[in-house]
């Protein structure tokens, strides 16, 4: 879902306190969830972003976003976030523009 390398440095950053969790949601979400048969991996992203939207999980939202992750292309994201305007208000879709294009612009190298 967000690479092997994201699993990766999440797996290796966790300690005795977060360790049990990371396990939990790199065996379970990021595996048998994104795993299972009856929608593409595409489905699955559009659907993740269009809730962490919803849900005004910013965070969450910027690393499904990040062209590191993904295989969205910024004129999909940006029609997921028009359409939750619908669903969810045009304020966490707002919301959703102004985070989106923060992950989607690269970061300037520290000098």
């Amino acid at each position: 879902m967000l690479g092997e390398g994201y699993v990766d440095r999440t797996l290796a950053a966790a300690n005795g306190f977060t360790s049990d969790f990371q396990e939990l949601i790199t065996g379970y979400a990021r595996g048998e969830i994104w795993a299972r048969p009856g929608l593409d991996q595409f489905a699955r992203r559009c659907i993740t972003v269009a809730l962490l939207v919803s849900l005004r999980r910013w965070e969450e939202f910027e690393m499904h976003v990040r062209p590191a992750h993904v295989d969205l292309t910024p004129e999909q994201i940006s029609e997921i976030r028009l359409h939750t305007a619908t669903y969810c208000g045009v304020e966490a879709a707002n919301s959703g523009f102004e985070h989106a294009q923060r992950a989607l612009t690269p970061e300037e190298p520290a000098e």
